[in-house]
């Protein structure tokens, strides 16, 4: 049976509380060990990510045990409930382990359509984004703001973001740079941070190739809760992840997914 004492968003944030607790103590520590997943390249884990998702798979334990789990870190969890808790306890283990504060811990609770609830949280500076059909909000060091988009229209005004300079295949990068070449303004290395700050208005576009599931979901409702769209190359879904577009608006949106469609 479930636990009904909390409504989804407390038990969402109970978990981003216990996920805070488990990694905070491991941020910034020269101490800190780390392991790669793959043979050919690095994708590093550290034990603040196995930590953190272990906190958080407790927290559903006690409060939603018939919802189905999957995290990057110990997979997937089937439920009888029809609704999938999707984890990335760190997103952007690569800047926790170079001391950036732009990695962030990702939860999202959705089902077969996607997700519909979402968090993004940077427990270093105690910001946290929540979106859903009832709330857009951000916590944080000035209190709580409303999260809404960007109205920008014209590319050439567009300010763009993405993780990685060479964002995936050669074909990728070629598709993200025809953007490029067309906006004001183009920054690298935020992880999911980048699109808290789509959500929170303060910049238009984030693309991205490669991704999971669990590295897009959370994005997803947060972004679409404050009025943004966000779709793969082709104007699809994208929560199962792959190539994403995350646009402030509509008219960002058209006008990005109009060159990316060439790739």
């Amino acid at each position: 049976m479930q636990k009904t004492s909390l409504s989804d968003l407390e038990v969402a944030e109970e978990m981003a509380d216990a996920a805070r607790a488990a990694i905070l103590p491991f941020f910034r520590q020269s101490n800190l060990e780390t392991s790669n997943k793959l043979d050919d390249g690095f994708d590093p884990v550290t034990v603040a990510d196995r930590n953190a998702e272990k906190a958080m798979r407790e927290v559903l334990a006690k409060y939603r045990p018939d919802d189905g789990i999957f995290g990057e870190e110990f997979g997937q969890v089937s439920g009888s409930s029809g609704r999938t808790w999707v984890l990335d306890p760190i997103d952007g283990t690569r800047g926790f382990i170079s001391g950036t504060p732009t990695w962030g811990v990702l939860i999202a609770l959705g089902n077969q359509d996607g997700p519909f609830l979402g968090v993004i949280d940077q427990p270093y500076i105690n910001e946290r984004f929540v979106g859903s059909a009832e709330v857009a909000l951000s916590t944080g060091p000035n209190g709580t703001t409303q999260l809404k988009t960007r109205s920008t229209s014209s590319l050439d005004q567009a300010l763009l973001f993405t993780t990685f300079p060479e964002v995936g295949s050669a074909e990728e990068r070629a598709g993200f740079e025809a953007v490029a070449r067309n906006v004001r303004l183009t920054r690298y290395g935020m992880d999911c941070y980048a699109y808290a700050l789509l959500a929170a208005g303060q910049i238009d576009l984030v693309i991205e190739a490669g991704l999971n599931a669990y590295d897009i979901q959370a994005p997803i409702a947060v972004i679409e809760a404050a009025g943004g769209i966000v779709t793969d190359w082709q104007g699809g879904p994208a929560h199962e992840g792959g190539r994403v577009l995350a646009a402030a608006n509509a008219d960002m949106h058209a006008a990005a997914l109009e060159l990316l469609r060439n790739f």
